[in-house]
């Protein structure tokens, strides 16, 4: 089942906690020191805030899935539809590790589909860099136009050090 994806970038966190946990009528199911995240269940969604972004308001939009299978057939849909496609595989960023790609609208909105595989204690983990993995703009704000998407590597280091968005992911 998927579940929608939004991340919006605030300059205070505590108030924007307080905000939306009024707003929703539930507390974050997960709160660091520039991030917080719901999980809500109706209408579903994975609403995260963070103080990564370069100015406040929405960053970018996805779906989150529950299997690997789904995050396949939203690929195949992407590639299928000829749409430029960042294939990040598995990554860590937003204190979890994932499976996810990345596609862009016509606007230029990031669209991030992702298979969350569990949480782990940082923001991210730094990628090593190797043959496979070049610097690429992978994460959301200023995020990759369809050109740079498709001039990308099929693998990139989501918020690591070579990143040049870095840490603004998720």
């Amino acid at each position: 089942m998927k579940r929608f994806h939004v991340h919006m970038h605030v300059d205070d966190l505590a108030k924007s906690i307080a905000f939306y946990s009024r707003l929703f009528a539930a507390e974050p199911a997960r709160v660091e020191g520039d991030y917080a995240k719901w999980m809500l269940e109706d209408p579903r969604v994975n609403f995260a805030i963070s103080t990564r972004g370069d100015k406040p308001g929405v960053d970018h939009l996805g779906f989150q899935v529950d299997e690997a299978d789904e995050l396949a057939e939203l690929k195949a849909r992407a590639e299928g539809a000829d749409m430029a496609l960042l294939d990040e595989g598995a990554t860590t960023c937003c204190y979890a590790r994932s499976d996810k790609h990345w596609i862009t609208d016509p606007q230029g909105v990031a669209w991030e589909h992702f298979h969350t595989l569990g949480n782990i204690p940082v923001f991210n983990e730094a990628a090593a860099p190797s043959a496979a993995t070049t610097a690429a703009a992978c994460c959301p704000t200023g995020a990759p136009s369809a050109q740079a998407l498709a001039a990308a590597p099929a693998q990139a280091a989501c918020c690591g050090p070579k990143s040049t968005v870095a840490n603004k992911c998720c």
